[in-house]
């Protein structure tokens, strides 16, 4: 079989640009950019996406990828790809940091370990959360659903088209609020809970001064802790349910998906 040069730069254009695409967002997408995952691995399965999405998408510009508009092209697609993965990473970051600020009030700060998403020491409370949370991602087929978007991106923002609005950067940032507000209300139960608690050590504290309170409620703050953590688990779940369809509405939105 012969090939002149224009079907094979033709062939090659149908599956490079795709691949760029996919390949960003697996790479900024939590769970698989994660340090553990190794690149190869990352690599065979943005390659295996792009096999089976590319024969299905609008047709794609032959364009060469050392000329300048090869390499703007390149860059649209790495922008569309990680801002799509990137959103997730804010969802995992609410519940680390609701961790973090549960276990500043149980009095386990101090306990780390390494975060291997992160790549980072973080307390032991947030890696339990962490944890949780790609369990759920797992189990609701966010995974799948995200591989459904990243497809159905292509119809929806063709290759070489136009690419993201500045208005979509700045959407992007204003959202970046959930990390915060989420945590504040992962965090807000078990908070609350530890409030009474060391008012009343406070109050304890008071009518028998000669009550060592730090040594008792120190054991006293760690356990009720648990407990609150173990009754307001539904409420976790709920939380992370509702900032996971959030961000697949923004994620959604970035390439103007309905």
């Amino acid at each position: 079989m012969l090939f002149t040069g224009e079907e094979l730069s033709t062939m090659v254009a149908a599956y490079f640009w795709p691949f760029v695409r996919i390949a960003a967002m697996i790479s900024a997408m939590p769970v698989f950019s994660s340090n553990f995952i190794p690149v190869r691995v990352r690599l065979i399965l943005a390659i295996a996406l792009t096999v089976v999405i590319a024969p299905v998408i609008p047709s794609v510009p032959v364009i060469d990828a050392l000329s300048l508009n090869g390499v703007l092209l390149i860059l649209q697609q790495l922008l569309i790809g990680v801002s799509m993965g990137f959103i997730f990473h804010i969802v995992f970051a609410a519940f680390t940091i609701g961790g973090q600020i549960i276990a500043m009030q149980m009095g386990l700060g101090f306990s780390t370990m390494v975060d291997p998403v992160n790549g980072s020491h973080t307390p032991v409370l947030s890696m339990f959360y962490i944890l949780l949370v790609t369990l759920l991602f797992f189990i609701l087929n966010g995974h799948l659903v995200m591989i459904a978007v990243i497809a159905q991106s292509f119809n929806a923002m063709p290759i070489g088209v136009s690419g993201m609005a500045a208005t979509t950067f700045w959407d992007i940032v204003i959202w970046g609020k959930i990390m915060f507000a989420g945590a504040i209300l992962i965090s807000l139960p078990a908070v609350t809970a530890l409030l009474f608690v060391n008012m009343s050590l406070g109050l304890i504290g008071r009518a028998a001064p000669q009550l060592n309170i730090f040594a008792v409620g120190f054991s006293i703050t760690i356990t009720a802790g648990f407990f609150v953590l173990m009754m307001s688990m539904p409420v976790v779940v709920t939380q992370f349910e509702n900032i996971t369809l959030d961000a697949f509405k923004m994620v959604k939105s970035i390439p103007g998906i309905r």
